[in-house]
């Protein structure tokens, strides 16, 4: 299992660094256009869980606009989201920024996908065992339903992966990654721009 983590490792570094070299090109045109389209920041970063429970901060293009209401409060994430963000969203542009965190040791290439600060709090024991590696820029909830997914079964496949991680696991949630990302596959959770907010097990 050593072995197998220290080659993972190794290839996410590899993947990530020679990802941001060849796609280059594709990130500075995207970084032009949402200046264009979005203004500035270009990027959107935050606070998230990674394993062990740490927090570090994930990086992502923007794919929202920055206004708020009379009160000065942002308003609602589907008032903010551009078509040109959706695009980002949907092609899953906006999450290629993310090589930088797997550069850095922070994430993987396939992990449970990191989730919000917030939400530490409110794992059962079962759960917060997600955390036991390094989170994922895809990972076998993605593969599965990605934002449809209800947080018990999202949770569910987070542990299994955790328990049955293998290389070839990676290497196929990989491919399969490909195939939603061409057919634009659970982008978002019936009424909600992603998904519903995660309040406990209770």
């Amino acid at each position: 299992m050593k072995l197998q983590l220290l080659i993972k490792r190794i290839t996410d570094i590899v993947c990530s660094g020679l990802g941001l070299i060849i796609l280059s090109p594709m990130l500075i045109i995207t970084a032009i256009l949402i200046r264009i389209k979005l203004g500035s920041p270009i990027f959107f970063t935050q606070d998230r869980v990674g394993k062990d429970g740490k927090i570090f901060r994930m990086i992502k293009f923007r794919t929202m606009l920055d206004t708020n209401d009379k009160w000065g409060e942002p308003l609602p994430d589907e008032e903010r989201l551009t078509p040109f963000g959706k695009l980002l969203r949907s092609t899953s542009i906006d999450e290629l920024p993310e090589l930088v965190n797997v550069l850095k040791g922070d994430m993987s290439l396939v992990g449970p996908r990191p989730l919000l600060v917030e939400y530490k709090e409110l794992y059962s024991e079962e759960q917060f065992r997600r955390h036991e590696v390094r989170p994922g820029i895809t990972g076998w909830a993605q593969i599965n339903g990605r934002n449809t997914v209800a947080w018990d079964d999202r949770f569910k496949m987070d542990v299994d992966y955790v328990d049955s991680y293998s290389l070839l696991l990676d290497i196929k949630i990989l491919f399969m990654t490909v195939g939603k990302v061409v057919k634009r596959d659970g982008i978002s959770q019936e009424g909600h721009v992603t998904m519903e907010k995660f309040n406990g097990n209770n």
